[in-house]
């Protein structure tokens, strides 16, 4: 059931981002969006590049190879949503509307869906991913 949750965190996720992009609320001239989108850009591929060779999965998918815990993963757990969803807030915080921020909540809410289905698929692989979350944050330093 969870790998099915997360396709639909996926779709919803990417759905959200589209249609911020339908409204042209993702891109932005403030200097002040450019640097948070170009700092959610740099953590995306810095995360990536720590995943190394594990390919991206559509639907959840614990991968083998050991648990990820250097890199940005010694700070968060989904840096590449954290990554994903700060790209997008920036974009909404330079295009306020009730329209783009119903598309961020939408893009959230498939990301935490993603988040949620992931961790408990991950914890059932690797036991050792209980203490490790213990000493992580989800997506939000002293946040979340």
């Amino acid at each position: 059931m969870l790998k099915p949750i997360s396709v639909v965190g996926y779709v919803v996720m990417v759905g959200g981002f589209l249609a911020l992009l339908a409204q042209r609320a993702v891109f932005s001239a403030s200097p002040f969006v450019i640097a948070v989108q170009a700092i959610a850009l740099l953590l995306f591929a810095w995360a990536r590049w720590t995943f190394g060779r594990r390919s991206f999965h559509f639907a959840a998918n614990p991968t083998e190879g050991g648990l990820i815990t250097n890199g940005p993963y010694r700070y968060i757990r989904h840096p590449i949503y954290a990554a994903f969803s700060l790209f997008t807030w920036a974009g909404i915080a330079g295009h306020w509307s009730w329209a783009a921020i119903s598309c961020g909540l939408v893009v959230l809410v498939g990301a935490l869906a993603r988040i949620f289905s992931e961790e408990i698929l991950v914890a059932a692989r690797y036991p050792e991913y209980a203490d490790y979350a213990r000493n992580t944050w989800r997506m939000v330093p002293y946040i979340f």
